[in-house]
């Protein structure tokens, strides 16, 4: 992912240089409209309108593009997501995000290899990347027809990609359970089904999702995962989640890197608005694929819609919900873990330790939520009314965020012993690991109160 040339542009060659020279071109929000109809930037062509984002009618169409394209190659160089060692998984929908999060990611890597092919030594690798798709038919009723369509789609868009190869993934989500398990559908169908809630429905499936993906990439190599949540959807999450009472956790979900998995994921589109996504799909031709899954009541939905109305008010209240929160002290886990690869550039080493968060900078959180995996805090982890409960539904049940206690378990104790024996393996053993962690905090709670083994009862 490196060059020698002096000259070169790629934004996957890192050099030994200020991270800001990548920092793509950012308007302003009280300058959002061009009289003269000309490009801002290079002066000569045409400007593009019509995608009612932010940039409306301010670029040409190829400046448009590199814009675009300058804000995915900074979050990427400024975070180090990506380094020429790495394995990347990229998490393909089939809609625009995603497409432009996989085209971008090709773009990068297509850029590498040829850097790579010019290089005398050809001292650095050139990072990997493939294609996960989750087929999720088992508990949405998308029609087989429907979904056979959209996974020859889904080929053709990856085969007909250039090199480097990419392997792509076709992954049903029951999957989550043991693959010598023959009843992992059957028994994700009951989990979904016990589910009775429709925003809890979209939030366990969202858990179950992020499991296949760690699941996928864990077992075939890949040390990164990534995803096409843009500034639009992650503006939408800022609301639902402060609805839904999430609000301790929210900035773990809303940052460009999330290590708090075994597998971490980025978020290299998340300062691209999903219109100029949108906008880049039609310029460039991209094709994108959108399964239907029936009417939406959720709270997500509605916050959805909510969120859409106010964009069209203003085209900037989707960038300022994600600049108030992105005020939230973050959490230590929201950056790479440390590089200690000799085989990576030391500029790259260095861009990390740059813009990783300081200690005093972030949160930490030792307890995890075992169904949305979200960091708890301390009122939270104890609860004194069951904490001496032997069943292990019980302590399941205490061990889970408020949010997934309230929109996801059931409400009376045999559904959720059902509920609990229905679960794929890492929830629970997620859930066990909270009980032991919540067992020592109350140890060292009434750590004064112990009697050490040499003293006498008295």
């Amino acid at each position: 992912m490196a060059c020698n040339g002096s000259g070169c542009q790629s934004g996957s060659c890192y050099k030994d240089e200020d991270a800001t020279s990548y920092q793509p071109i950012k308007s302003e929000e009280t300058d959002s409209t061009n009289p003269t109809n000309v490009c801002i930037k290079c002066k000569l062509n045409d400007a593009v309108s019509g995608y009612g984002g932010i940039d409306d009618g301010r670029f040409c169409a190829d400046c448009f593009k590199t814009n675009l394209f300058g804000k995915f190659r900074f979050a990427v160089t400024s975070n180090a997501m990506i380094t020429p060692t790495d394995k990347v998984l990229v998490a393909f929908s089939g809609g625009p995000s995603s497409r432009v999060a996989l085209q971008f990611v090709h773009d990068m890597q297509e850029r590498a290899q040829r850097n790579f092919d010019a290089s005398r030594d050809r001292s650095l690798p050139v990072f990997g990347v493939g294609v996960v798709f989750l087929d999720e038919s088992a508990v949405l009723s998308i029609p087989s027809s429907e979904m056979e369509e959209t996974v020859e789609v889904i080929r053709e868009v990856v085969s007909c990609l250039a090199s480097p190869w990419k392997e792509l993934h076709i992954v049903p989500i029951e999957t989550v359970y043991s693959s010598d398990s023959g009843d992992g559908k059957e028994r994700l169908i009951k989990v979904m089904n016990t589910v009775t809630d429709p925003t809890g429905r979209e939030d366990m499936l969202l858990c179950m999702r992020m499991l296949a993906l760690q699941k996928v990439a864990s077992e075939c190599g890949y040390n990164r995962i990534v995803l096409g949540s843009c500034i639009s959807r992650i503006a939408c999450h800022v609301i639902s989640a402060t609805v839904k009472g999430q609000g301790y956790s929210l900035p773990a979900d809303i940052q460009y890197v999330d290590a708090r998995w075994e597998v971490p994921v980025v978020l290299p589109l998340r300062d691209c608005f999903a219109q100029e996504i949108n906008m880049l799909c039609h310029l460039d031709g991209l094709k994108t694929v959108k399964l239907s899954t029936g009417p939406c009541s959720s709270i997500n939905c509605l916050v959805s819609s909510f969120v859409s109305l106010l964009q069209e008010e203003n085209p900037s209240r989707e960038s300022t919900i994600v600049r108030t929160a992105g005020k939230l002290t973050p959490f230590q886990f929201n950056r790479i873990p440390e590089i200690i690869d000799g085989n990576v550039p030391l500029a790259t080493r260095r861009r990390q330790k740059r813009y990783n968060l300081k200690s005093n900078e972030s949160v930490s959180s030792e307890s995890f939520c075992p169904l949305c995996n979200s960091p708890l805090n301390k009122s939270e982890i104890v609860d004194w009314s069951n904490m001496y409960s032997h069943r292990n539904s019980d302590s399941f049940y205490n061990t889970c965020c408020s949010s997934c206690q309230f929109q996801i378990l059931p409400s009376d104790s045999t559904s959720i012993e059902q509920f609990y024996m229905d679960l794929p393996q890492p929830m629970v053993s997620r859930a066990k690991q909270a009980s032991h962690g919540n067992l020592s905090l109350l140890r060292e709670q009434i750590q004064d109160f112990l009697l050490s083994d040499g003293e006498d009862e008295k």
